[in-house]
């Protein structure tokens, strides 16, 4: 046996409950479990090297069902900001916008399109146009596994542009190619980012005949859907109803309830997702364990004023009576970009920007449209932000749901990044299980393993069991907790000394190895 760790308190991942036990690796595999007290004659299993575990619980590795981490994986091989929250497999091509597949075009607008969540991708040698390629540059060795979400966004990018109107036939038929040629190179589904451009500008029937090539290779729909805020719980019915009628899976991003309109809210989303289930929907859902939100700065503004693309954006920015017009939709009538939601400028904090010369803006509340304009023009539309508009009993409801699973959306770029990115995963083990009891630990588990793994359809992984991949996390239960805050967001977290992915240590003793176990993760 290659390990073997010792008097572990094991938690699964099933949501049953926890049991005493020595749990041995061989060869990146779970080769035994000797639970305490197992009968006369079975042996306690050794080891080149014993884990000491007592008063530590031993975990499946967790498994970040929304990150944003695309670039990040091949420019920061330490990739601690996951790896050290005992992220073992991150899910990627989030909201719609991604890196592939592209051409030359399409790379250099979506580049442009989300510098604010993954910087402009200059110094990364993009050196990959399909899917199936982009896997293959993760199979090179990252520091934790990833799957991959086609972007649909994207796709509509490629094959239709920025134009806000319907794609015709020929534009359709190459959509639903490129994504059945994402999924036959091993992509677990689809995603949207649907108050973004050009994504948002797919109407229903687009988005349904696009999730029926998805259905048809088991994959499912993730959906940052239209609105989170007015008219969220009819955004939230138009998925389930979309989905259902391409017979597609779907698993709800960021499910969250936010601004004013919305407090205490919770309730009727999960009334909704409930009759949805009961009704043989398949529907899961992920959330992070925060009330602020975070974003591009550009995404607030209305649909019209984004069409075009990134250079056309600047330009009616540039002009005085084109602005004046997107700070009444802004703060009069309610942007589609935010969410159908006048705007709050006080709730909004600049996270972070592209220009290090405007370094000074971060960190401080916009105070106006005047200073969000001058802002957008000056930093080419890179900056992020933080949006200070959900509702702790919302979070804490939902988080609480049977097919609730945990994912960060974080955002590694900027000055002063979502404090998510860095503490997710410890703060719901730290905060909201062992200090507020909102979950037991075996459901917290079970909501950060065994679910993605399922919604994933990954046969050995997010349990512990015999033979499963020994992706795994050791982490002390009275003192695991996150370090990062808003004011600190990249601080590490505590009481996580180990975490193994195929067995092999990319944190030891608190600190990140140089082992790069991190590979592409492909549908089945």
């Amino acid at each position: 046996m290659d390990l073997v760790f010792r008097d572990a308190e094991v938690v699964d991942g099933s949501g049953g409950d926890s049991y005493r036990a020595d749990v041995a690796v061989d060869g990146g595999r779970i080769a035994a479990i000797v639970k305490e007290g197992a009968a006369a004659g079975c042996q306690r299993p050794t080891a080149r090297r014993t884990v000491d575990a007592e008063g530590l619980v031993l975990s499946p590795g967790f498994i970040d069902m929304h990150a944003h981490s695309d670039l990040a994986l091949l420019r920061d091989p330490d990739h601690s900001a996951k790896a050290a929250q005992g992220v073992t497999l991150e899910v990627l091509g989030q909201d719609g916008l991604s890196y592939a597949p592209v051409d030359d075009r399409t790379l250099a607008e979506v580049r442009r399109a989300i510098t604010g969540w993954n910087g402009d991708g200059s110094d990364v040698d993009v050196d990959w146009r399909t899917v199936g390629e982009y896997l293959d540059r993760l199979d090179r060795g990252v520091a934790v596994n990833a799957a991959y979400l086609i972007p649909q966004g994207t796709v509509r990018m490629y094959a239709v542009g920025w134009d806000d109107r319907p794609a015709t036939r020929t534009e359709l038929d190459r959509m639903r190619q490129l994504v059945a040629e994402g999924m036959e190179q091993g992509a677990v589904g689809m995603s949207s980012g649907l108050t973004y451009t050009p994504g948002m500008y797919a109407p229903d029937t687009e988005l349904t005949e696009l999730c029926r090539v998805v259905a048809r290779y088991g994959g499912y729909y993730c959906p940052h859907h239209r609105s989170y805020g007015a008219g969220a719980l009819q955004a939230y019915e138009e998925m389930v109803a979309l989905t259902r009628e391409a017979g597609c899976a779907l698993h709800l991003a960021h499910a969250t309830m936010n601004f004013d309109v919305n407090e205490g809210k919770a309730p009727d989303l999960l009334a909704l997702l409930d009759e949805a289930l009961e009704g043989g929907s398949d529907i899961s859902l992920d959330t992070y364990p925060y009330t602020a939100g975070c974003t591009t700065l550009v995404a607030l503004l209305p649909s019209w004023a984004s069409e075009g693309g990134p250079e056309a954006i600047l330009s009616r920015l540039a002009d005085d009576a084109t602005a004046e017009r997107v700070r009444h939709h802004l703060e009069v009538v309610g942007s589609d970009g935010c969410h159908g939601v006048p705007v709050a400028w006080d709730t909004i904090e600049v996270s972070g920007v592209s220009d290090p010369g405007l370094a000074d803006a971060v960190g401080r509340r916009l105070d106006g449209w005047a200073t969000a304009r001058r802002l957008l023009l000056a930093d080419r539309l890179g900056s992020t932000i933080l949006q200070h508009v959900g509702h702790e009993d919302n979070v804490r409801a939902i988080m609480r749901h049977r097919v609730h699973t945990g994912g960060s959306d974080g955002i590694l770029q900027g000055l002063k990044p979502h404090p998510r990115a860095y503490g997710t995963f410890p703060r719901y083990l730290g905060t909201y299980v062992r200090e507020e009891g909102v979950l037991s630990l075996e459901e917290c588990v079970a909501h950060l393993t065994s679910r993605p793994a399922a919604r994933l359809r990954l046969p050995d992984r997010g349990l512990i069991r015999e033979g499963y991949r020994a992706d795994l996390v050791l982490f002390d239960p009275t003192t695991v907790a996150a370090g990062s805050t808003y004011a600190a967001p990249r601080t590490p977290p505590v009481g996580i000394p180990h975490v193994l992915i195929d067995g092999r240590f990319v944190i030891e003793d608190g600190k990140r190895t140089a082992t790069l176990a991190g590979r592409s993760v492909r549908r089945a």
